[in-house]
């Protein structure tokens, strides 16, 4: 019989979490703290990396990256830009006063946008938002836009 404010045999004290047969601490998350003006990967590096910042980058990644090379295509370099562009968003979040960064960060604005406009021109919307009414509501009509020459 269980005495109060005892832990039940087999159960996990206040405090941590439970794994296959045995207890372990719950686990405390680590968020580095950046500099002003990091280094940062290329689009693609970034892309790749799951960060644009080299200082971010986590050795147990290292599996993913090598299963992830993306051909470089437009709809690749499209995924590129809008991944740097949140970065360097969540970035600025912490570091308004960065010019530098902001600046890159409205040059990658601008690039994706004339980007997705050449892209969507060749090969049509990229989303079920960047229909227009004179479309009509094509959609889920084939051949979708990456199964078209935006991935050639």
């Amino acid at each position: 019989m269980e005495q109060p404010n005892q832990t039940p045999a087999g159960a996990c004290c206040p405090g941590a979490g439970t794994l296959p047969g045995n207890c372990a601490p719950l686990a405390f998350p680590y968020i580095p703290m950046q500099e002003p003006n990091p280094p940062r990967f290329s689009r693609a590096e970034a892309l790749q990396a799951g960060t644009l910042f080299p200082g971010l980058d986590l050795p147990f990644k290292a599996a993913i990256q090598a299963k992830t090379k993306l051909a470089n295509t437009a709809l690749v370099e499209l995924m590129a830009l809008d991944f740097a562009i949140k970065e360097l968003n969540l970035y600025l979040d912490t570091h308004a006063g960065d010019q530098e960064v902001l600046q890159l960060y409205w040059s990658y604005i601008k690039l994706a946008k004339e980007g997705r406009e050449k892209y969507e021109k060749m090969y049509g919307p990229l989303t079920s938002t960047d229909l227009t009414p004179e479309d009509g509501y094509a959609w889920l009509k084939d051949p979708w836009p990456w199964d078209v020459g935006g991935n050639d």
